[in-house]
């Protein structure tokens, strides 16, 4: 939909539904509020109030973005969705003072919109079309910038919980799991308490106020859900060691009968093959599916060559490499085998992806 300060913003299908519940729910407001207005005119200034409302949204998510980039963050878009929107951060603020600038950038400026909406609805006429909007629209800031502060994740208020957590601890992961689980108590409290206050005071809920806090309920559940996965991943990540996971290789030419070099790789116990030219410089690793999905019957006649793949530049890794930059190394170069080389460029070994997803089975 454009490139606000060069960030790229999209828009969900998703959103058509909830602009659409907005303008049927906000129709009877505008109606009440303006009575002379007719009807087909009342679902216009409720969809306008739609359309205003995602726009405070989207100024939201470009706050966190701004305040990221200004650290130096890659954003790679913004989306806005169902529920309000998403910003889609790559990397994690390295110290808790940014996590909790970037998280609280965009309740400020909602917080700030319904100040400054506030103000102007002393100055504007009242009973008019522009009045109603900014009274509406003030008031959804606030809740919006209210509602983000609640200190569980994925919300605003979560992250910023993480990054105290993260200052007192010095743990990042500390602060990711107490926040998670802040998330998934505020879950359980979105649904019970207002459902028990009704029942307590006698009243029916109100079905579209169940729905929505379901709604809401879920996609802070997932969301902290998803965040306790992604903590435990992280806590495991200084495990992933290069030297520590290779599988010790043996050096083929193209040639070899594929039999011939399976023979060779298990007399020296070997779970890797590395194909070398005839002066034994690496040009390639011998792919396990293939090997695997090859028939016994074949294997004296396909050649080891065949089944390898190209030895890429990205297919080299240093043998010493461990934890985060192993990891981004990997995934900057996806592969099923890496070929593992000393500092003077001799073979240490290959590395299967499968091996380094086994280190995270489980989480």
């Amino acid at each position: 939909m454009g490139r606000p300060f060069g960030i790229p913003i999209y828009v969900s299908p998703t959103w058509f539904i909830v602009a659409a519940f907005i303008t049927y729910s906000f129709q009877s407001v505008v109606a009440y509020r303006l009575p002379d207005l007719s009807t087909p005119l009342t679902y216009v200034v409720a969809f306008v109030f739609a359309v205003l409302l995602y726009v405070s949204v989207l100024l939201h998510e470009l706050a966190h973005c701004v305040v990221a980039r200004m650290y130096g963050l890659p954003v790679r878009r913004i989306t806005l969705y169902l529920l309000g929107g998403v910003s889609e951060i790559e990397r994690e603020p390295e110290t808790p003072g940014r996590e909790f600038m970037v998280a609280f950038a965009g309740p400020l400026l909602s917080l700030g919109l319904a100040a400054l909406g506030f103000a102007a609805s002393y100055v504007i006429a009242p009973g008019t079309i522009i009045a109603v909007l900014v009274f509406q629209l003030w008031l959804a800031n606030l809740m919006v910038g209210v509602f983000n502060l609640l200190p569980g994740l994925p919300l605003d208020g979560g992250r910023m919980l993480r990054a105290g957590v993260w200052k007192i601890t010095r743990k990042p992961v500390s602060g990711t799991i107490a926040a998670a689980w802040a998330g998934r108590v505020l879950a359980v409290a979105l649904v019970v308490l207002p459902i028990g206050l009704a029942l307590v005071a006698g009243q029916e809920p109100e079905t579209t106020m169940i729905v929505w806090t379901m709604l809401l309920a879920a996609f802070i559940w997932f969301g902290a859900t998803q965040a306790l996965r992604g903590a435990r991943v992280r806590a495991r990540i200084p495990e992933v060691n290069a030297r520590a996971l290779a599988r010790r290789a043996i050096a083929v030419t193209g040639d070899v009968p594929l039999a011939e070099a399976l023979r060779r790789a298990t007399e020296a116990r070997a779970g890797a093959m590395v194909v070398v030219d005839h002066e034994g410089h690496p040009t390639g690793i011998v792919n396990e599916v293939a090997v695997e999905a090859t028939p016994e019957s074949r294997r004296p006649w396909v050649t080891a060559g065949s089944l390898a793949r190209s030895l890429e530049p990205s297919l080299v890794l240093a043998a010493d490499l461990e934890g985060e930059p192993l990891i981004e190394a990997m995934r900057e170069s996806p592969a099923g085998e890496y070929l593992l080389v000393e500092r003077g460029g001799e073979i240490f070994g290959v590395l299967a992806t499968s091996d380094v997803n086994r280190v995270f089975s489980g989480v």
